[in-house]
């Protein structure tokens, strides 16, 4: 969305809205409308300073402009960020995508508290893709972590204005008046801003360097950062005025539902017999897409009146392809290739290469050495994938809930056969994300079929193609091995991973150099560079050919450490018993926060004395070693484990300990308890940190013992909900959650609980009844395997 002073060529979906859905959405000034539902999706590491930095904040361009207007028009928009009308009301643009995480909330509170607005005056905005915004991406957990500067200053730089403006209505110095809830007072004098809108001259400028110099607020003089205050996004939820991408509506549009071939690659039309679906009501025709862009191969779209008559009528077209030739791959011939994989040790990228882990792995009086996998998983968020493709004076209008603009406007150009400024992306809140709408690889269907039938074209997908079209979150296979000398002392450390690369697939761009100059996707190896003191430590990783041509790996949430640190954190767990040490015990000794593991400003502050905190702080309010292990029921035991987030650069310490009982008889496994202890440093919206640990803990609860498909000829077992059973509510654990205090650094939420949960549960359950176990997920089957045998699996 545009800034109110600029003048936009840009038809509104507003505008082409039916009847039905203008109702929904409401049309008075007061409410969002669906042209201005599109998200800012803000930029990844510096792009988003950088967009904001290089545009000045000019108070006298949005005066100037409104000069000649009547003062209801005036708008006090210094900066791309916010905007404050003659009534008060601020609104302010998203830098995220909205998917259930309150990330609008979150990041409105930071800029709400520099600026000191009313927050009751605050509304949000998610604005449309657009080259103003920089690169266009949510993942990662990096909104909080990467937005707080950027949105502080630009908070900041309104106030000062606001303040001096203010000042010379009232009459006074601007150094005797301070700003407190959209009001700015000298003694006994005020004006709101309302009225500094209303009757001032905002001309104020500043220029880049300005903006850096400006001093923020400290911790304790914040009034919205860190309190309970109303979340702006939920009762829009709750009321059904919410707009999703699902619900986008335009006049004249037609339904579309996909055919999806028998492989992801490779596969092409042979024939197409619609003579059955003929006799559907409103059913159209059927046509084979042509992509150029190579993204939907072999995919043939089946149009209709209404999405009830296209489905039917789908499901009746009789369709023979050629399939690909990844036809025959299981999930078996990848995990036995990634094996293949590891065992070449010319293979990969190192990741980690410290000097010397040869010769401590020679010199070792003792070695463990253990694999561990996990399988492939899928996202099966709550809103199927779907997009609204229109075509209006040359523009391509591509409305849909998406992650990752900037990744996937190019493909949509290439696909279109046109230029990348000729396609926008309108954004609405995303029923569940988790990832999977980091690949926006949906919307290239949708707008080849609205190309290939001159018409708006809606795709909708069923649970089932949506399952059998997504970007799951590639099955791994690991290998650890540590070194022990003659004291017991741990010496060196060797961690080799091998699982498909998302990153690779989609945007090699962004892969980074090992220390070998081989490229790696970070995405697929974060949290195997840990901060425990190991001696020499080598990390490996190694892109799994064959997953990545037999499906589109994907972003899941929590991404690498959904798997590097299953096995780190069991691995580390099976150390501490083959040293005879207390699994806690152990890994605080490693964690003495010296050399590369002390710590950096601003995000990493004390680096893995922070850890060890959580961990210690965790493990004290579950009981651990304080006798807890007599008053336990037969079968039920303790585990332990930690995490530092996703990245080292932005690091979220988090530890968890879970209580489990295992069923000796049946090898279910019910975890009773979860504790977990968070250091992010500074919460923003407390009450949406706990929501996001709460569902990441939740997650990760689901993914060690129930989540979980694999690949049979080529594509995933599981296409629906009946047989791919996640978390059932009746399995909920009780959870205790606790945040640690922090003015430091914010990092990221979203991911974090996931990772660490896992392992936790994994060691538990050893201590409960001795079975090992190496393989995510954990089935009842492997656990009575174990038992049987009296061995770890």
């Amino acid at each position: 969305m545009r800034n109110s002073d600029e003048k936009s060529t840009t038809p509104k979906l507003g505008d082409r809205l039916t009847t039905a859905a203008k109702k929904k959405l409401g049309n008075d000034a007061g409410q969002v409308s669906l042209a201005r539902r599109g998200f800012m999706i803000a930029a990844v590491s510096s792009g988003f300073s950088l967009a904001f930095l290089r545009t000045d904040i000019s108070f006298a361009a949005a005066t100037a402009a409104a000069a000649t207007q009547e003062n209801t028009h005036k708008i006090f928009n210094p900066t791309i960020w916010f905007e404050i009308d003659r009534t008060g009301l601020v609104t302010i643009n998203i830098a995220k995508a909205e998917m259930g995480q309150h990330i609008g909330t979150a990041l409105a509170r930071i800029l709400a508290d520099e600026l000191e607005a009313d927050w009751a005056s605050v509304r949000l905005r998610y604005v449309d893709s657009d080259p103003k915004w920089g690169t266009m991406v949510t993942g990662g957990s990096w909104s909080v972590w990467q937005s707080f500067d950027a949105l502080s200053r630009a908070g900041a730089a309104g106030r000062i204005a606001l303040i001096e403006e203010g000042a010379k209505l009232l009459g006074v110095a601007a150094s005797s008046c301070q700003a407190r809830n959209g009001v700015v007072s000298s003694g006994s004098q005020m004006i709101s801003y309302a009225n500094i809108v209303s009757k001032g001259n905002l001309t104020r400028k500043y220029s880049s360097e300005q903006l850096k110099a400006l001093v923020l607020k400290a911790p304790e003089e914040r009034r919205l950062i860190g309190q309970n205050v109303q979340a702006l996004d939920v009762p829009d939820k709750v009321n059904g005025r919410a707009v999703y991408g699902i619900d986008a509506v335009v006049d004249g549009m037609l339904y579309a539902r996909p055919r999806i071939p028998p492989t992801r690659y490779g596969a092409k039309v042979l024939s197409i017999d619609d003579s059955a679906a003929k006799k559907i009501k409103g059913y159209l025709k059927t046509i084979a897409l042509e992509d150029p862009s190579g993204t939907v191969p072999g995919w043939v779209m089946v149009y209709a009146d209404s999405y009830a008559a296209a489905s039917l009528a789908a499901d009746l077209v009789h369709i023979e392809w050629q399939a690909g030739e990844s036809a025959k791959v299981s999930e078996k011939d990848i995990q036995a290739h990634a094996t293949k994989l590891i065992d070449d040790p010319a293979l990969g990228s190192l990741v980690v290469a410290d000097d010397g882990v040869a010769a401590a792995f020679s010199a070792a009086k003792r070695t463990i050495e253990h694999s561990y996998s996990t399988a492939t998983v899928l996202h099966f968020q709550l809103e199927p994938v779907n997009a609204l493709a229109l075509e209006d004076n040359g523009i391509w209008h591509i409305h849909t809930g998406n992650q990752w603009q900037s990744l996937i406007l190019p493909v949509l150009a290439k696909a279109l056969g046109v230029a990348e400024s000729k396609v926008i992306l309108h954004t609405y809140l995303i029923g569940g994300g988790f990832g999977r709408r980091l690949n926006g690889d949906y919307a290239v269907p949708a707008a080849l079929a609205a190309k290939a039938i001159g018409r708006p074209v809606k795709m909708l997908c069923t649970r089932a193609d949506d399952a059998r079209f997504d970007s799951p979150r590639s099955a791994s296979m690991q290998r650890l091995r540590m070194a022990f000398n003659e004291t017991g002392a741990v010496t060196a450390m060797q961690h080799d991973a091998c699982a498909g690369w998302p990153t690779q697939v989609m945007i090699p761009a962004f892969m980074p150099m090992g220390k070998n100059g081989q490229p790696y996707d970070p995405f697929s190896i974060s949290g195997a560079d840990h901060w425990y003191n190991v001696g020499a430590h080598q990390v490996r990783a190694i892109s799994n050919d064959l997953a990545n041509s037999t499906f589109r790996p994907g972003w899941l949430r929590s991404v690498a450490p959904g798997w590097t640190n299953w096995a780190v954190e069991s691995f580390i767990d099976e150390a501490a018993i083959a040293s005879k040490t207390d699994p806690l015990a152990f890994r605080l000794s490693l964690l003495d926060a010296t050399g590369k593991n002390a710590g950096s400003t601003p995000n990493a502050v004390d680096g893995a004395k922070r850890l060890a905190n959580v961990l210690q702080r965790v493990a004290d309010k579950a009981g651990w070693g304080n006798g807890l292990g007599n008053t336990l029921s037969a079968d039920t035991g303790l585990g332990i484990a930690c995490t530092f987030g996703q990245e080292r650069d932005m690091p979220t310490w988090t530890a968890c300990v879970a209580r489990v009982k295992v069923d000796r008889y049946s090898g279910m496994v019910k975890v009773e308890k979860l504790f977990m202890v968070i250091d992010a440093g500074t919460i923003i919206h407390p009450d949406g940190a706990l929501a996001q640990a709460e569902g990441g803990a939740l997650w990760g609860v689901s993914m060690a013992l129930h989540e979980g498909t694999e690949f049979i000829n080529g594509e995933v077992k599981d296409t629906n909900l009946n047989s791919y059973q996640p978390l059932r509510m009746a399995d909920v654990p009780d959870m205790e959650i606790e945040f640690v205090a922090s003015t430091l650094a914010a990092t990221g939420m979203g991911e974090p609980p996931t990772t660490v949960v896992g392992p936790a549960i994994g060691n538990a359950i050893f201590a409960a009844v001795g079975a090992r176990l190496r393989d995510l997920p954990i089935r009842p089957e492997a656990i009575l395997i174990s038992l049987a045998k009296h061995v770890p699996v």
